[in-house]
């Protein structure tokens, strides 16, 4: 990498190690924005990846979606048009040298607002991509994130100045490789942002009857039309993506509450708990009972 990218890797580094002294994730005092730590590579895991901008500095990762992987390390950046239910994986720590990276989360307001300002013209064709991507990381980037990263120190200045340097981070990724893919999720009319919307109705309904020809009616799309551009996008079919929102949802159910899995399969939407049993299991590699049992011993064990 060039120099002046090894520099901010360095310097962010350094910052991160010094908020984040234990293992996990720090939410900072700057809106959206998080750093986390990881001293060891772990085993993968199920998590709802909100829209944001990934960033590592230290180690790698990798995060699939459904069946398709995106590795990356300190010289990527990782973006997530939408949220999606993906399987995380640290695959690069120690710890001499643990994993050290940011995420920084956003609303599509925020791009269409730097969008409307910046005049940006975006094609609004068929060409579809999956909503998450990796790119190249560029100086201007990283050096507009080094800025939004250093107010955690000047608490102060967060009020007046997190909010400029973070459009000005979403604006670089916008003129970035990748970056019309980002705006299509932005722009009202393209076939990405009806997708977006039934992501939402999805995510916020995802314990109800899924019912494709309303879905298709809301997003103004035939069924089929929205099959494909849905697949597409999110590498799922609609029912795929409801499938692991409720599961996810299901499992944190079962660990952070007194309940047994009939109970969880009914709250998150299911009507037979044999079949959401055989789901969990082709999933978590476990049948309920057993894959929380699993679970708790390894916690108590930290």
């Amino acid at each position: 990498m060039p120099e002046q990218i090894n520099k901010y890797q360095s310097e962010l580094a350094r910052l991160i190690e010094r908020y984040v002294v234990q293992d996990g994730a720090y939410e900072t005092a700057v809106p959206s924005l998080f750093f986390f730590r990881q001293s060891s590579v772990n085993e993968p895991r199920h998590i709802f990846h909100q829209p944001s901008l990934c960033i590592i500095f230290q180690g790698g990762k990798e995060i699939c979606l459904a069946a398709e992987r995106f590795r990356y390390g300190p010289a990527d950046y990782l973006i997530s048009s939408v949220g999606l239910p993906v399987t995380g994986q640290v695959t690069e720590a120690s710890p001499n040298v643990p994993y050290l990276s940011l995420k920084l989360e956003f609303t599509p307001n925020q791009i269409v607002e730097i969008i409307n300002a910046s005049e940006a013209k975006t094609r609004l064709k068929e060409d579809n991509k999956h909503a998450m991507y990796v790119c190249r990381i560029e100086a201007p980037l990283l050096d507009a994130v080094a800025r939004l990263a250093r107010l955690v120190d000047t608490p102060e200045d967060i009020p007046v100045l997190a909010p400029l340097f973070t459009k000005e981070i979403f604006y670089r990724v916008l003129q970035g490789a990748h970056g019309n893919i980002l705006k299509q999720f932005a722009i009202e009319g393209s076939y990405a942002y009806q997708v977006r919307k039934i992501v939402k109705q999805i995510t916020q309904n995802y314990d109800q009857t899924l019912r494709i020809e309303e879905l298709a009616k809301i997003a103004n799309m035939s069924v089929p039309t929205l099959h494909r551009h849905f697949k597409e996008i999110t590498a799922m079919s609609p029912i795929q993506f409801q499938k692991q929102l409720r599961l996810q949802e299901a499992r944190q159910l079962l660990l952070s509450e007194t309940i047994d899995a009939a109970d969880a399969a009914f709250r998150v939407g299911y009507e037979s708990p044999s079949q959401f049993s055989r789901e969990y299991s082709r999933m978590f590699g476990l049948p309920p009972k057993e894959e929380i049992k699993r679970l708790r011993e390894k916690y108590a064990q930290l």
